[in-house]
């Protein structure tokens, strides 16, 4: 496995969670990585390999020790790029409510400018009683107070509020894409589909090796085929292109993805069953290279709205951030390693091999 340098910080980090993930048991088992041993000499590597093979093997009691670790390698430095870890973290504390309380004080060690990984985890946890665990650790994180009120107040979203965009735009919508013209959503707290978010279910999977966040991705699957909006087909592009990347290497999620098939609406259907199949044949090459070029036409001819209704304009670039997709453009993917990517991971892809 290539080790990306440490200087690059939270980005590389996610970069390399994203690979680690991708790496066959066989190889796991071939050079294993204790959790003692991961944490006593922590590194980028050792710990992925940690949290790669943890679903397999749950160890919560060392969660506090890895996020102690995580926090010396500055991987919570930026936000943006650290949302896998965000979502291990919730995983690990939803699937063990007897020792919630006791982990999220445990990990208050970290340095304070990195607790509101702590405050986002336990919010996203999934647990019933996420919020009285919050407010048992509220008070040894003044520093953090606002971001918890707002959270305790139902102001800020869970993984439990996305935002799913599946319905296709009448004239009406159409006409305000058109014209950039939003729609008056702003009373509705919800989380926003984006690559990030992607990342954060994809750590909340690692931590849990559960079906609910395969579905919260599954769900995203739609907006692989928006031609009016690149972040929504970007973000689209991430679900369809992670989930067939991670089936291939994953049998236990193939088979979700399979059984889920059946109940998906038509047009999720349509796009899962591309993803089985491109999994099947360990094709995911092609799966890239067409959304990449879809993408591509979507910026460079503009939304099929505007194109419908005045046949001119263009539209923004969707957020990006550094990933996986740079590192198989680079090469590695010589080295046998299937580029196996999170959200935030596919947009800098897509920017760097389209430039």
């Amino acid at each position: 496995m290539v080790a990306a340098s440490l200087r690059k910080g939270a980005a590389a980090a996610l970069t390399m969670t994203a690979l680690a993930f991708a790496m066959p048991a066989a190889a796991l088992a071939a050079t294993p990585a204790p959790a003692a041993a991961a944490m006593a000499r922590p590194s980028t590597d050792g710990i992925l390999r940690w949290i790669n093979d943890y679903r397999h093997k749950p160890d919560p009691d060392r969660l506090p020790a890895l996020v102690r670790a995580l926090g010396a390698l500055q991987a919570f430095k930026d936000s943006e790029t650290c949302g896998a870890y965000v979502g291990f973290i919730a995983g690990v504390l939803g699937s063990n409510p007897g020792r919630a309380k006791r982990l999220a004080a445990q990990m208050l060690s970290i340095a304070p400018a990195d607790r509101w990984v702590l405050v986002r985890a336990i919010a996203y946890s999934g647990l019933p009683d996420w919020k009285d665990v919050l407010v048992s650790v509220g008070d040894r994180m003044p520093e953090r107070r606002e971001m918890i009120n707002r959270y305790l107040e139902g102001k800020l979203p869970t993984l439990d509020q996305i935002a799913y965009r599946t319905a296709k735009p009448g004239m009406i919508e159409k006409i305000k894409i058109a014209f950039r013209i939003k729609s008056d959503n702003s009373k509705v707290v919800a989380l926003e589909p984006t690559p990030q978010l992607i990342d954060v279910l994809w750590g909340y999977y690692l931590a849990t090796g559960a079906y609910k966040p395969v579905d919260k991705i599954i769900k995203l699957l739609p907006l692989a085929d928006d031609k009016d909006n690149v972040d929504n087909l970007t973000t689209g592009s991430a679900a369809k292109f992670t989930l067939a990347s991670n089936a291939v290497r994953d049998l236990n999620l193939l088979a979700m993805l399979k059984w889920s098939v059946k109940n998906q609406p038509k047009d999720t259907a349509k796009v899962l069953n591309e993803v089985i199949e491109t999994a099947e044949d360990v094709d995911t090459g092609r799966m890239r290279r067409e959304s990449l070029a879809a993408i591509e036409e979507l910026k460079q001819k503009g939304p099929d709205a505007k194109r419908e209704l005045t046949g001119m304009g263009q539209i923004g670039q969707g957020a990006l951030s550094m990933g996986c997709i740079v590192a198989a453009a680079t090469g590695q993917v010589e080295l046998g390693i299937p580029c196996v990517i999170g959200g935030a991971a596919y947009s800098a892809g897509l920017q760097y091999m389209s430039h």
